[in-house]
């Protein structure tokens, strides 16, 4: 064997679970997408038309309004909170690995587990976070029940189940940060606010475009919690363009010539989106 091929060996089996179990699927949902499927079969070419039901279609758009609200409400609240947890963990000094671990703990539950927990604490049934306040009198808001609320709290548990692992990658990136512009920027006469401003943020650019770019991806591809939180409800209020893909695909009257499509969809706007991160992200490295 040669030595060449030795390490293109090693990776075969990878190589191969990849493209039978990701590469296969995605290029034959697109090819699905151009056919009017039943019982997971194409059976007549359909051109383009599923892609003309999608768009004409009110609930897709509603769909992507909510998925809209979310991904930016998530994205935005995770660069800041993971930015302020990491600087906050950085600068602990007692029980270190307590702290990070007990952060990191709600990164490792299922997220079907969180969606079940999170809606036992919110929802109308059991409605105990909504008892816990009427009973200091501030009200019981109904969480789970409003639409706008509801959204709300789909953000704030995606939150609560992934800005621990989003502030320890933010946590690397402080600790290579070179400490010697700290005590220069002190012997200076620099405040803390400063140093964060001038020396932290610039530093942890490339950093927060790595943060930037995975939560939006997060954001996008959220499903399985909220199926179990809200179920996409109220009135259709927290349901993403994953949840509208998944009840189209699986749910009768199955469609999945329509799913496809919107799956197709939703690729071309991730990987629009992530590039455009990436290369502003760049830019600003260069600049």
């Amino acid at each position: 064997m040669s030595r060449r091929a030795a390490p293109y060996l090693f990776v075969l089996p990878n190589m191969v679970a990849v493209a039978l179990f990701t590469l296969w699927p995605a290029i034959n949902g697109f090819r699905q997408s151009f056919f009017h499927v039943v019982q997971g079969q194409p059976q007549r070419f359909a051109g383009l038309s599923n892609y003309g039901s999608l768009v004409s279609d009110s609930q897709f758009w509603a769909a992507v309004r909510n998925t809209a609200v979310f991904v930016i409400g998530f994205v935005g609240l995770t660069l800041v909170l993971a930015t302020a947890l990491a600087i906050l963990l950085n600068s602990q000094r007692l029980a270190r690995g307590l702290f990070r671990a007990a952060v990191y703990i709600p990164v490792l539950i299922s997220p079907v587990v969180v969606g079940i927990l999170w809606n036992w604490l919110l929802g109308p049934t059991s409605n105990v976070l909504d008892a816990l306040l009427g009973a200091v009198g501030l009200g019981q808001p109904a969480w789970l029940i409003q639409p706008h609320l509801a959204m709300g709290a789909a953000i704030f548990v995606e939150l609560w189940a992934t800005l621990g692992f989003y502030a320890l990658i933010v946590l690397g990136g402080l600790q290579s940060i070179d400490q010697s512009l700290y005590e220069a920027a002190r012997v200076d006469g620099a405040g803390e606010w400063k140093q964060v401003r001038f020396i932290t943020l610039p530093s942890l650019r490339p950093t927060l475009l790595i943060v930037l770019i995975l939560s939006t991806v997060t954001g996008f591809q959220a499903f399985d919690f909220i199926y179990t939180l809200t179920g996409g409800g109220p009135v259709g209020g927290t349901t993403l363009i994953v949840q509208y893909i998944y009840e189209h695909a699986f749910v009768p009257p199955i469609n999945f010539g329509l799913a496809t499509a919107g799956s197709v969809l939703l690729f071309v706007v991730m990987f629009v989106l992530t590039m455009v991160n990436f290369l502003l992200g760049r830019r600003r490295e260069a600049v």
